[in-house]
């Protein structure tokens, strides 16, 4: 199973400088992958990842996720392809239909038909990722022409899916998924095995497909006061209904038991226990705020990557 990280832009000042610097620190320590979050307030993860990546190379890139319904598929493509053009082919792209509150209440974009309207955007991008024309007319988002874009290595389509339907595109269309806050038994009996049975059903092979799970992980010995501060960040996704879905599925009485918190021994088991469920990247959200246990935590995880 691979380890990876999440790297983390300033937020208030996108500095690119400072960008870099992170990278270069992620980098050097041996990780081969980093996942950058897209949160709808904060600064633009593709161009943020295009110039970091300019001036650091070889480390690869996931977004987790860039949201569908404010970007037309021909302008993801180009986005995407303009990124892999200047870095080179180290893009992986993560996308997602992001929450309810934020479709429609920020953006008045409606949510009706995710289903539908995440296969018409595929059917958009998939091909001009690969260079091809593309003529998909849909009822949602139709998408029609080519880019001159030419010898650029398409980059891998993750789809962040959680339900079954979703699973069902993921498994069928897709690299795989990229999941969030959802827990060991929930990857092993729900994630996993319905990611890779669309894929065969679809005549792909299971290895055509990858889990990518994204968790709040932490290396302490204050595991009361860690879950109590991943409780405070993260409670926000106790009232989106596609997280909470997966943490009731999981047990879980809230966001904080998702974490994976402990010492070195017990994080390295439970993050180990993930790749025997199938899993075959694992991604950290250092969350703690103390630099001993971020720095804790990185050293760990470094030793787990296969």
């Amino acid at each position: 199973m691979q380890i990876s990280v999440v790297w983390t832009i300033n937020a208030r000042t996108a500095s690119a400088d400072r960008a870099v610097e992170h990278l270069a620190e992620i980098a050097e320590e041996g990780f081969r992958r980093v996942w950058c979050t897209q949160m709808p307030n904060e600064p633009d993860a593709l161009t943020m990842l295009t110039v970091a990546g300019w001036e650091v190379p070889e480390i690869e890139f996931g977004t987790s996720v860039l949201p569908m319904q404010v970007q037309h598929p021909m302008l993801l493509a180009q986005r995407a392809l303009t990124t892999n053009a200047v870095i080179g082919p180290r893009l992986h792209l993560g996308l997602g239909l992001s929450h309810q509150v934020v479709t429609e209440g920020m953006w008045g974009v409606s949510y009706k038909r995710p289903v539908q309207r995440t296969n018409e955007y595929l059917d958009g991008l998939l091909p001009l990722l690969n260079s091809e024309k593309v003529s998909a007319a849909g009822e949602l988002i139709t998408t029609r022409g080519s880019l001159t874009l030419r010898d650029v290595p398409a980059t891998p389509v993750y789809l962040a899916a959680l339900g079954p339907k979703m699973l069902g595109i993921a498994g069928s269309r897709t690299s795989g998924t990229v999941t969030w806050m959802t827990g060991p038994k929930t990857l092993r009996d729900h994630i996993v095995p319905n990611l890779r049975a669309a894929a065969v059903g679809a005549g792909r092979e299971e290895s055509a497909v990858r889990t990518v799970a994204m968790l709040p992980v932490a290396v302490t010995d204050d595991v009361v006061g860690a879950r109590a501060a991943a409780g405070e960040q993260f409670a926000m996704y106790d009232n989106l209904p596609s997280y909470k879905a997966m943490l009731d599925r999981e047990g879980f009485t809230g966001p904080a038991d998702a974490a994976i918190i402990g010492d070195e021994a017990s994080v390295a088991e439970q993050i180990t226990t993930l790749g025997s469920y199938g899993v075959d990247e694992f991604v950290g959200i250092l969350f703690d705020r103390d630099p001993e246990v971020r720095a804790r935590t990185r050293a760990l995880l470094r030793t787990l990557d296969e």
